[in-house]
């Protein structure tokens, strides 16, 4: 079997370090904005008479347009290309935040909050297929852990500076201009900056005789991804690659949906927990930060593992470690010491979280069609984003029906059996091509 070499790790700072400016510039800028805003939209919802059921629902408003946001996001970027779509997405998203400054009632107010879930599922596609094209596949989950721990760094610094802002002008609107800074600076970035589709080429295919066999199972539409080119100049769009590659998405698919699901319900899990313990506020407060970062410094290190050892040994663990972490926290509500169980059980979560940075996106440029990747990648994030938007439901419904307990408990079994889910179809998909 040919293997491609690796290249060193000078050439692999130099690719990454030419992103910067392109993508990882952008992208922090987003994530700085739009951590800003998140903690404040309830409150502006509230000063708009929403009630907290009602503020919870426009909040969930940027999720629900983030899913609605990645097809047409899909579609648009293999029209128009990746430049052209952060654009237009961040031109979008300044519109709707001078919307929701200027919000007169409620309804306005939660049109403007999805209108940006949606242009930050067409920013985030864009980049994801961008470095999906761009980036060696050496070094491909390294550059994309990299691209979610730095928006992981905006998200985290984003409501420091949103708590900066609202004290020294006593205003929650003064967030939402900041974001809106951000936005004009992203814009004239991706605008004036070096065009990255024109800066840097598309990444070589790899030439292993697994890619071989798998080129040739797609001429006869078998539903096998590749990860290099499809050997035609066709270029299908996003209902038509959703048909080609429904064998993948749904059982692929299926496992990125569970791991989305239970990122998403430790966001909601732990200060629940928290609360139904008795802590107060700051405690809670600290127990998460400290989980937050725990997971933040953990982003660069599940590149590495992903890139030398396979993708696997990155989501695997991750799994597993979130899953037992959610069972055992389950067992220890009554507990006697249910505060150092729960301190203990979220630094777990926190780990396994951070070991899980970037394996979506990764995946997901592993088994995309390297000449049209963005139609697969809409469907692809599309099927994350659903778990990530179900997980919050299933534990308000059975918290509301049975107990927190019994809610976390079944988060712990959604990721086990996400983990066997990965063990079963990565190998079968992503077969190793270097040793």
């Amino acid at each position: 079997m040919h293997v491609t070499e690796r290249p060193d790790s000078r050439s692999a700072r130099d690719v990454l370090g030419r992103f910067a400016p392109m993508i990882y510039g952008p992208t922090i800028l987003f994530g700085l904005g739009e951590g800003a805003i998140l903690p404040l939209i309830p409150v502006i919802a509230s000063q708009l008479g929403a009630d907290l059921a009602t503020a919870a629902l426009v909040a969930s408003a940027l999720v629900v347009g983030q899913l609605c946001g990645n097809l047409p996001a899909g579609w648009l970027v293999a029209r128009v290309g990746e430049r052209i779509t952060m654009a237009l997405a961040g031109g979008l998203a300044l519109a709707a935040i001078i919307g929701m400054v200027f919000a007169p009632v409620l309804g306005v107010f939660a049109i403007t909050v999805f209108v940006i879930g949606f242009c930050a599922a067409a920013f985030g596609l864009a980049r994801h297929s961008f470095m999906t094209t761009r980036v060696p596949f050496e070094f491909r989950a390294r550059a994309l852990a990299l691209l979610g721990g730095t928006f992981r760094l905006g998200m985290f610094i984003g409501p420091f500076i949103a708590a900066g802002l609202v004290t020294l002008f006593g205003d929650e609107h003064s967030a939402m201009w900041f974001f809106g800074g951000c936005l004009v600076a992203l814009i004239l970035l991706v605008l004036l900056g070096p065009d990255p589709e024109v800066e840097l080429a598309p990444s070589p295919v790899r030439t292993s005789a697994e890619q071989l066999t798998r080129d040739e199972s797609m001429v006869e539409d078998t539903g096998e991804p590749v990860t290099g080119s499809i050997p035609t100049n066709e270029r299908i769009g996003v209902l038509r690659t959703m048909w080609r590659y429904r064998e993948v998405l749904s059982r692929m698919g299926l496992a990125a949906a569970s791991l989305s699901a239970v990122r998403s319900a430790r966001q909601v899990v732990l200060p629940l927990w928290g609360v139904s313990i008795g802590l107060d506020a700051p405690t809670i407060s600290l127990v998460v930060g400290i989980s937050g970062a725990l997971d933040f410094a953990l982003f660069y290190a599940s590149g590495q593992v992903m890139d030398r050892f396979g993708r696997l040994w990155a989501a695997l663990p991750a799994m597993l470690l979130m899953g037992a972490g959610f069972v055992a926290l389950a067992l220890t509500h009554d507990s006697t010491q249910a505060s150092m169980w729960f301190a203990m059980f979220s630094a777990v979560l926190g780990v396994g979280n951070g070991l899980s940075s970037g394996i979506l996106m990764t995946l997901g440029a592993d088994l995309a069609p390297q000449d049209n990747p963005a139609p697969f990648l809409g469907s692809w994030r599309t099927l994350g984003d659903t778990g990530g938007a179900f997980a919050p439901l299933l534990v308000s419904g059975l918290s509301a029906a049975v107990s927190l307990s019994v809610a976390t408990a079944a988060m712990g079994v959604i990721a086990l059996l996400g983990a066997g889910a990965f063990l079963r179809w990565v190998p079968r998909y992503l077969p190793r091509t270097r040793e």
